[in-house]
């Protein structure tokens, strides 16, 4: 069953994007819900491949402004890839994710967080000083073994792979997530 708020926000994100590019934006029904607090990653595929993905991981906008900012940063400021063009742009399919709150887990060795993740379930927030690295459930695709992925987290945060402190902090997150062609009636 098509959800409803999949729908909006996927429209949200599309529309956010393509009144930047000068296109036409698709419409949706406002929705009281989309005035609650909420944090969302969008992604961007084109041609099967990643082409921006920008996220927030506490709520701190409305949900309709943070899919708004989140998906205009993805296209544009996705530091990783140049811009979205126009002729990209009919070509990208999005994909929203609604976070959970962060909850910090406890731990008691890098062994021990290895046996507590839950590969495909858990977003991961890996926090060590200032250095900050975040995997969505999705990564657990490309990566299925806590090992490697926590290995590719730890340099994604700007560490090595094998390095280890007891002062690393965890928190997990579940997401809801929508993808446009999952969502056949989702406005293009």
């Amino acid at each position: 069953m098509v959800d409803d708020r999949g729908l909006a926000l996927l429209s949200i994100a599309r529309g956010a994007i393509a009144k930047d590019l000068g296109e036409r934006s698709p419409s949706f029904e406002p929705a009281r819900w989309l005035q609650e607090p909420g944090a969302t990653f969008v992604t961007l595929q084109l041609h099967g491949g990643l082409r921006g993905c920008v996220g927030s991981l506490v709520a701190k906008k409305t949900l309709r402004e943070d899919v708004e900012a989140n998906a205009r940063a993805a296209a544009f400021h996705d530091p990783r890839f140049a811009p979205l063009s126009r002729r990209e742009y009919p070509g990208i399919e999005i994909e929203v994710s609604l976070l959970s709150p962060l909850e910090k887990l406890a731990f008691e060795s890098q062994e021990h967080l290895l046996r507590l993740l839950r590969p495909g379930v858990d977003g991961v927030v890996l926090e060590y000083g200032w250095q900050r690295g975040t995997f969505l459930p999705q990564v657990w695709e490309q990566l299925p073994d806590p090992k490697t992925f926590l290995a590719h987290l730890k340099q994604k945060a700007g560490l090595t792979a094998d390095f280890w402190s007891d002062d690393i902090q965890i928190s997990l997150y579940s997401v809801e997530k929508w993808r446009e062609h999952e969502c056949s009636n989702a406005h293009r």
